[in-house]
């Protein structure tokens, strides 16, 4: 790896750290908030980093590191731990900590707006000619400039990523649970059970990829146009 990868790298891992770190914190605020102190007796409300890491050493350490080795982006999870017999009891309290999730991701999508507005305001940063995941907005400078466009992309790119994917309603991601927010408590317990089967999550998980080839695109094109109104990046 030459050192502008690893620099790279660096920026990616840790606008992952911070995202997953928010999701996962968020998830167990709201679920404390509601009741459930089952993340927070395990060191999950907080966005340190760490307490997440190891939870799930694999989904935060080896497999970002190991799909930035190998295809030059990052990929991979973490976990809050809820009662089951909670989520069963208050359905809509736990679609609410479903959702807490990517709402976080939405809000770091949105300081990453604000971040960008401010460096164009000020001169440091530019609308790209042509924008790319990596690329949403461009330095006029090198050096701080250029690490400044970099961290702002990604946190804006993978956030909108990380929100979009999570609320798409199929199982185990976060959406599927705040279904339960459009149902009546009886409906919102039976599809829950549904949704427990790791045969379904298994199904959920293979049809959300395949769904999300289709909407990711049209979707990072949307938000871009409305970073950018006027611009018409196609």
């Amino acid at each position: 790896m030459n050192p502008e990868l690893i620099a790279t790298g660096a920026v990616w891992y840790i606008v992952f750290l911070l995202s997953l770190t928010c999701h996962e914190a968020s998830h167990a605020l709201v679920a404390k908030w509601g009741g459930d102190p089952t993340a927070f007796h395990s060191g999950q409300v907080t966005l340190n980093p760490i307490p997440h890491m190891r939870r799930e050493p694999f989904g935060t350490i080896v497999v970002p590191l190991l799909s930035y080795a190998i295809g030059g982006w990052m990929i991979g999870w973490g976990s809050a731990p809820y009662d089951p017999a909670w989520q069963y009891n208050h359905p809509r309290r736990a679609a609410w900590m479903a959702l807490a999730g990517p709402l976080a991701n939405i809000a770091l999508m949105l300081v990453a707006v604000a971040g960008i507005h401010v460096g164009i305001f000020t001169g440091v940063l530019a609308a790209p000619e042509s924008a790319r995941f990596t690329h949403v907005v461009a330095a006029q400078s090198r050096g701080f400039g250029e690490g400044l466009a970099m961290f702002l992309s990604v946190l804006f790119s993978l956030n909108l990523l990380l929100a979009a994917f999570n609320l798409l309603p199929v199982p185990p991601l976060d959406g599927n649970t705040a279904v339960g927010l459009l149902l009546s408590e009886g409906a919102a317990r039976r599809f829950a059970a549904l949704s427990h089967d790791r045969a379904f999550s298994l199904i959920g998980l293979l049809v959300g990829w395949k769904l999300f080839d289709y909407i990711f695109s049209p979707l990072f094109r949307l938000a871009l146009n409305l970073l950018y109104p006027g611009l018409g990046y196609h």
